[in-house]
């Protein structure tokens, strides 16, 4: 054997091909085909992390989605660094830059191992639910920024991913979600039916346990015609995939992790498709999203491999048995020079003969069973086999040395530089359980499996516990077979099933607990799960504290959360829990399998979904020149609005109070693009808004308005806007700008469901017209002059009309309404004018000093008026009643949407919180908005709170809305208002500040 762990003969890397890559800034070299983990053992590298919380030396344990050590950070350049990826599933390319994470400053010398060796009595499960209750202050200042200064994985990229990533939404007849044996020979059976198949595996050659099968046959038949023929397990495994990729009904996705089983046979898929390239290509896409709809799924995800617990069994050099064989054969890497196994399952066994076969010393097999043929036959080999055996621990610093083990009142210990754990295997059934099936307890095998389906799916091989080589060949052509057929596809003939002949067969069944020990597990660190530092001892604490439940345990301890999700630790879990309380398996259940059980980046579920296109800005046709005017904008909904206009040296206040004054002086024009807007067409169009609303429209005019307001089922203000009816079967609905959505959904929900005999229908038109709000006592003189086919005179068009003419020549339809509370007409036109027409009109209002405003000034000139905002003025659980708007619903109408509710006695309490306004008493404050109010003869039970403040001037003082207990009936009382600095006294007064008469509006 060379110093760097190769073994010749071996493995299916590019031996010709040698790859140059750095670890913690060390260079060593690799071969195409490796994983970073597989190169990195190939050096003799075990120690690759430290600990979550103990920051003990951890190593390569697994060789899949299973290892919980090996998390390492790649770095591309500056900008391209990710974090906790799994060494066992990097491929290797010339130049990989790989870090190691949560140690300071190096992996062979961390500071923080003092957490291990000195304060780990002080640290259990659940240390910090009781150590840090006192003083309340000292969390967040001082406990968490150190806790998670010492705990942790990767750190976290700080600059934009500069990736692309790509979605894509698929259809299929049937998906097979694995390319072990069972996947392989399903999706073959299935694909020969003409079925449209996905295989998508994650690993970048498909195969699975095939790929590291020695000394495995199997026999031709459903393959080239030939039954009589017989293919290494490699070579079976290459037929088949070349059929495969010979079918056009057959998409191959390797590379790809199915991360999600969704309602409805929706499965979401994650494929890479340049990670493993050491040149990308300008704009190539790092990954794709597959959103898979399939008729049948066939779930052929195998088993994970079951590590055993037994004091320090975490040292660097104590891995799983099959990882370490399978590195052998896929890789040509012997995991160490003199070998340990400890197990409790045959596995084992044909761990120990391929690795003696290839020349790697065999120092014991512990097994922790009696006798059995299969220890006879490795007695008979020339190994040294212990049974019924005990392990007492293992030493070394930062790489296993030695263990310890107690067999036939004798104890030994052996030298060695790798410990082998085989403790069985455990079906991956996280996508069954997913789908929402029910899962069933084994006794036999120590095992969940799948039971009831609750999806259109079937399980096979390893996953359901078929796990010897024959049985899940044959389950899964059993699989592919009924899936085509349930899919509407006739298979051509009999089923074919494969026959093995193999050298080291391998029994069922597995252990789970902890493995026996004469050490006192109180004291010992066995560890259940490494990637959260538990260990058995956490878990009898948890079951010692009261906590029964396995979702209680692993939420006390931690065991099985993170990005591990318990795929090691969960069973055995299970098992201590099982011992401590007395309880069966089944009696404890099993914790709850997230997606994504095996993670991805968030750029995959992002895809295009960034900067801008995360959450598109919706730009009115006004936009351009607000800008070029220099106004702030804020953000509502997805709409970009001028917040204010300011002049040089105006901040926000400055600028709100010119524009304030200059609309109630003069005239101000606003854009009110962005309202909702809905056309309601039908000859029952005045029937549907009948019921609707809590207004009454039938009788309403043509050519008039009427301010509408909407309910919830439940009574609750929704929405409310100005509805004007162009027509007898046409009405033109405003909404609020972030209402305009949800109503018409709501619309839409009724007319389909409930009043489907109405003939109706609603067409949103929000992007189709420009709204020009012309506000102030100058208002007609600056559009008059500009408008055909229209008279605006007060006498022809009165407050709250609408009607259709021509502006600058542009069709034009005008309503005369106001949320000012001034003489306002609101100019509708289509879009694409918009910015032509607006202006038009700037360059009419110059000569009558026009200010064009914002948002802030709008809803100050609103609240003057007593003018509510939905959703600042009602929070959900205000009725039309509490927002003084009894006097919009249609008494003498039989029904509408949330009219039963209204009734409900909650709702017509006179005690309820009723909208006033509120004047501060020293003249000058402004309250803060969301301020609770207080009464003075009860000045710590709340009855109320602020919704709207602002400083008015045109009042020249500061003024407020709120809702209070019983509002209306208080008028002209004294409460509170604690505030910042100091309680603050208020007046209750009616709501409306400016022009209560309303004069100004009707001139």
């Amino acid at each position: 054997m060379s110093k760097h762990f190769r073994i010749k003969g071996h493995g299916r890397i590019d031996r010709s091909r040698l790859l140059t890559f750095t670890f913690d800034g060390k260079s060593y070299t690799g071969h195409q085909g490796d994983t970073l983990a597989s190169a990195l053992l190939a050096n003799g590298v075990h120690l690759v992390g430290r600990s979550f919380k103990y920051h003990r030396p951890r190593g390569i344990l697994g060789i899949g989605a299973d290892e919980p050590n090996a998390l390492v950070g790649i770095r591309r350049d500056a900008a391209r660094y990710t974090p906790n990826l799994l060494a066992t599933q990097v491929e290797l390319y010339e130049g990989l830059n790989a870090v190691s994470q949560n140690r300071n400053p190096s992996l062979e010398n961390d500071r923080m191992e003092v957490n291990d060796k000195f304060l780990s009595r002080f640290i259990p499960a659940g240390f910090y639910y009781k150590t840090f209750m006192w003083p309340k202050s000292a969390w967040d200042k001082w406990y968490e920024p150190r806790i998670r200064e010492a705990a942790g994985l990767g750190i976290a990229p700080s600059q934009p991913d500069p990736d692309v990533y790509t979605q894509r939404y698929a259809h299929c007849d049937v998906l097979v979600i694995g390319a072990g044996p069972a996947g392989l020979a399903a999706a073959k059976e299935a694909a020969a039916t003409g079925a449209r198949v996905i295989l998508a595996d994650d690993r970048p050659v498909m195969g699975g346990s095939l790929l590291a099968a020695a000394d495995t046959n199997i026999s031709g038949q459903g393959i080239s015609g030939d039954g009589e023929n017989w293919f290494s397990a490699g070579a079976w495994r290459n037929e088949v995939l070349e059929f495969l990729k010979a079918q056009p009904n057959v998409t191959l996705l390797p590379r790809t992790i199915a991360f999600g089983y969704y309602p409805h046979n929706w499965i979401g898929l994650c494929e890479k498709l340049t990670d493993h390239l050491a040149v990308l290509a300008k704009g190539a896409p790092r990954e794709r999203l597959w959103q898979v709809r399939a008729a049948q799924v066939v779930i052929a995800t195998g088993a994970i491999e079951r590590p055993l617990v037994f004091p320090e069994n975490d040292r660097p050099g104590i891995m799983l048995a099959d990882a370490a064989r399978s590195y052998l054969q896929e890789y040509g890497v012997a995991v160490g020079q003199k070998v340990a196994v400890v197990t409790a399952h045959d596995s084992g066994y044909r761990a120990a003969h391929e690795l003696k076969a290839a020349g790697v010393e065999i120092a014991v097999i512990a097994d922790i069973r009696g006798r059995s043929v299969v220890s006879d036959r490795a007695v008979q080999a020339g190994l040294n086999v212990l049974t019924d055996a005990k392990i007492e621990g293992t030493s070394g610093k930062l790489r296993v040395s030695s263990i310890t083990v107690t067999a036939e009142g004798f104890r030994s210990n052996f030298a060695c530089d790798v410990v082998l754990m085989a403790g069985g295997f455990t079906p991956s059934v996280h996508l069954f359980s997913q789908s929402r099936g029910k899962l069933v307890w084994d006794n036999k095998l120590q095992a969940y499996l799948p039971g009831e389906s609750a999806e259109a799916e079937r399980s096979a091989g390893a996953s359901r516990g078929r796990f010897a080589l024959a049985e899940a060949l044959a389950d899964g052509v059993d699989a592919g077979r009924e899936a085509a057929q349930a899919a509407g596809f006739t298979p051509a003939g009999p089923a074919a099933y494969p026959q093995v002949t193999l050298k080291h067969a391998i029994g069922s069944g597995g252990y789970l607990g902890a493995a026996p020990t004469s050490a006192d597990l109180s004291k010992a660190k066995a560890f259940v799960d490494w990637q959260n530092d538990v260990t058995a001892k956490d878990i009898v604490l948890a079951t010692r504290e009261g906590f029964l439940s396995i979702e209680h345990v692993k939420r006390y301890t931690t065991t099985g959360m993170a990005t591990d999700q318990g795929k090691l630790s969960n069973i055995n879990a299970l098992g201590i829990v099982s011992e401590a309380t007395g309880r069966s398996i089944p009696q404890i259940g099993l914790t709850t399998f997230r997606t994504p059980y095996t993670p991805i980046t968030f750029g995959t579920l992002a895809g295009h979904a960034r900067g801008m296109l995360f959450d598109p800005a919706r730009v009115t046709a006004i936009n351009d020149w607000a800008v070029g005017q220099g106004a702030a904008f804020e953000d509502v909904g997805n709409w970009k609005r001028a917040h204010y206009f300011p002049k040089r040296g105006e901040d926000l206040h400055a600028a709100v109070n010119r524009e304030c004054v200059g609309v109630r002086k003069s005239v101000g024009i606003f854009d009110a693009s962005t309202l909702g807007k809905i056309e309601i067409v039908g000859p029952d169009a005045a029937e549907f808004m009948n019921r609707f609303f809590v207004n009454a429209w039938t009788k309403l005019g043509v050519g008039k308005c009427r301010y509408g307001v909407l309910l919830r089922e439940d009574g609750f203000v929704m929405d409310d806007g100005v509805v004007g009816r162009v027509a007898k079967d046409r009405f033109h609905v405003t909404t609020t700008t972030g209402g305009a959505a949800r109503v018409l959904n709501m619309m839409e929900d009724y007319l389909q469901t409930e009043w489907g005999e109405l003939k109706v229908w609603l067409t949103s038109t929000t992007e189709q017209w420009s709204v020009i709000a012309v506000q102030g006592p100058k208002a007609r003189e600056v559009i008059a002059p500009l408008i055909e086919d229209l008279d605006i005179s007060a006498e022809a068009f009165p407050h709250m009309s609408i009607g259709d003419g021509k502006i600058c020549g542009v069709p034009l339809r005008l309503m005369r309404v106001s949320f000012t509370g001034e003489l306002g007409f609101e100019v509708n036109v289509p879009a694409g004018y918009g910015r032509q027409v607006w202006e038009a009109i700037w360059e009419r209002g110059k000569a009558f000093d026009m200010v064009p405003y914002g948002t802030e000034t709008m809803h100050v000139l609103r609240a003057e008026k007593g003018y509510i905002i939905v959703g600042q003025e009602t929070d959900g659980t205000v009725t039309p009643d509490d927002a003084g708007l009894s006097w919009a619903i249609g008494k003498a109408k039989p029904d509408f949407v949330g009219k039963r509710s209204l009734q409900r006695p909650a709702l017509t309490s006179p005690d309820r919180k009723q909208l006033v306004g509120l004047i501060s008493s020293d003249g000058r404050t402004v309250l803060e908005e969301g301020a609770q109010i207080v009464d003075p003869a009860a000045p710590k039970v709340p009855i109320g709170h602020v919704t709207s403040s602002y400083y008015s001037a045109v009042l020249g003082k500061p003024i407020a809305l709120a809702l209070v207990r019983g509002g209306r009936g208080r008028l002209g009382e004294s409460l509170y208002v604690p505030m910042p600095e100091g309680v603050l006294g208020v007046q209750v007064a009616p709501t409306v500040f400016f022009d209560p008469e309303g004069a100004r509006v009707n001139v």
